[in-house]
């Protein structure tokens, strides 16, 4: 199938989604570590509409965007590791929650730790509606796909190293408001593909830290 290229930023929950789905189907792949501040030209070529990570190369064609990647890895290597259901309701389902977590959690998440004071409230209260609204789908399933470990779990695992920033900046807890859904990371956790590629927790804080810096939040 020709060689398979991610550019990628090691902090990036979209990129980790990227990887944990090839290292699920067993791809062999070459990591490039893109600088965001100075990005490549090959990032600027493949991707020239939005100039974001992660891009995945196959053969030298470009495809952008994570969940369409994650789509894209499992449709080129289908005898592996299964990602979407096959029954068209349920890959239906799994795409309407991957795409609400792509819409929700990572932009909510920002507001909480860029923004102070009543700002800072409100995204609290929007950000504790959606770990509630996850904790009610997920239910007392062991994956949010029923036991197999699937399309959902990969959109959302890779920002559970996300939470301890996301707590600390607004003072709650995620197991007092969302129990089942740390319960699932740690299972996620056990998982070779899950365990190896998510940043350590403390690291992400320490980058927003140096984001929060940057944008002069503190």
């Amino acid at each position: 199938m020709g060689g398979v290229v991610l550019l990628d930023f090691w902090v990036s929950p979209f990129g980790q989604r990227c990887r944990i789905a090839l290292a699920e189907k067993g791809v062999e792949y070459e990591y490039r570590e893109e600088n965001l501040a100075d990005k490549s030209e090959l990032l600027l070529k493949s991707n020239p509409v939005h100039k974001k990570i992660p891009v995945l190369l196959h053969d030298g064609k470009p495809v952008c965007e994570s969940l369409i990647i994650v789509e894209y890895i499992d449709e080129v290597w289908p005898d592996k590791y299964p990602i979407l259901p096959k029954d068209p309701y349920a890959r239906a389902q799994a795409r309407f929650w991957a795409d609400f977590i792509d819409k929700k959690i990572y932009d909510c998440g920002t507001r909480l730790w860029k923004l102070k004071g009543e700002a800072q409230q409100d995204a609290k209260k929007e950000f504790l509606d959606i770990l509630k609204l996850l904790e009610g789908e997920l239910g007392d399933k062991k994956f949010f796909g029923g036991e197999t470990f699937g399309f959902v779990d990969i959109a959302l695992v890779p920002f559970a190293s996300w939470f301890y920033t996301y707590e600390t900046s607004a003072n709650f807890s995620t197991e007092e408001v969302a129990p089942k859904l740390v319960a699932w990371a740690q299972r996620c956790m056990e998982r070779e593909s899950v365990s190896k590629t998510l940043s350590d927790p403390h690291k992400v804080h320490e980058f927003v830290g140096f984001l929060k810096k940057r944008y002069g939040v503190e």
